[in-house]
């Protein structure tokens, strides 16, 4: 079973066909909404609103082991994600659409592991490839699919949130390595890996960063609004194609 979990931008399906709502209970709580199950293209696939259904709940306040976890409950084996992000490799400008292959964790106070010592013994686990290979190749043969061309490479940089990174901080996570921030990533893809989920996510650039492009003094969040807008049609397109090509029913 796929499930697709959506963030800013994507807070409904336009093409989907819900067929019923499901509020699930886990033991870590309540997942951001109730979980939507319809079809895209006659294959079923579960819908989840990252930030709840009227985008209330801000990014570091997501339960992102509840959301997990209640997937898990239902039989989810793929997770394809969709996190928004800001450019900050200088060809990341925005309506680009990004399918990273790392990750660098910035978070902090987030309830990350599934393995507390408390409800499970500690566990680690490997973590080398942060996202699943065979979901990243489906991600990208979809896009290709339907004439959209990808980044099919990044590293996504986690920032806590909600506000956005100063100009230095963006300076500073370039030199580590990353070409796009974000403030969902994690935990969320660390948890789907102990759950054995496969997980892979899609990044519509929404903006550059802050101190890049046009933003080397302001981000106007109008603009950023606008510019998702456009591209979440294309994300659309890209995850309708994903679902038709994908082999679970």
């Amino acid at each position: 079973m796929l499930a697709i979990i959506g963030g800013t931008g994507l807070t409904q399906l336009d093409n989907l066909n819900i067929n019923r709502r499901l509020i699930v209970r886990t033991p870590y709580g309540e997942p951001s909404q109730p979980l939507i199950f319809g079809e895209i293209s006659g294959r079923e696939v579960i819908f989840l609103a990252r930030h709840g259904n009227g985008h209330t709940i801000p990014p570091h306040e997501v339960n992102y082991r509840a959301n997990i976890a209640a997937l898990h409950l239902q039989g989810v084996t793929e997770i394809a994600a969709i996190a928004t992000v800001g450019g900050i490799h200088p060809d990341l400008s925005a309506g680009k659409i990004v399918i990273p292959h790392q990750i660098i964790d910035y978070t902090y106070g987030r309830k990350t592991t599934f393995h507390d010592g408390i409800s499970n013994p500690v566990k680690h686990i490997d973590f080398t490839e942060p996202y699943c290979q065979t979901l990243r190749e489906k991600w990208k043969n979809a896009a290709i699919a339907v004439g959209e061309e990808v980044v099919d490479h990044g590293v996504y940089a986690a920032t806590q949130g909600p506000r956005l990174e100063t100009a230095a901080e963006i300076n500073r996570l370039e030199r580590d390595g990353a070409t796009v921030v974000g403030m969902t990533g994690m935990p969320e893809a660390a948890l789907a890996r102990e759950l054995g989920i496969s997980y892979a996510t899609i990044c519509p650039v929404a903006n550059y960063a802050a101190g890049r492009g046009d933003n080397l003094h302001e981000i106007k969040y109008e603009e950023v609004i606008s510019n998702l807008n456009l591209t979440m049609v294309r994300v659309r397109n890209i995850i309708a194609q994903l679902v038709k090509q994908n082999g679970h029913h």
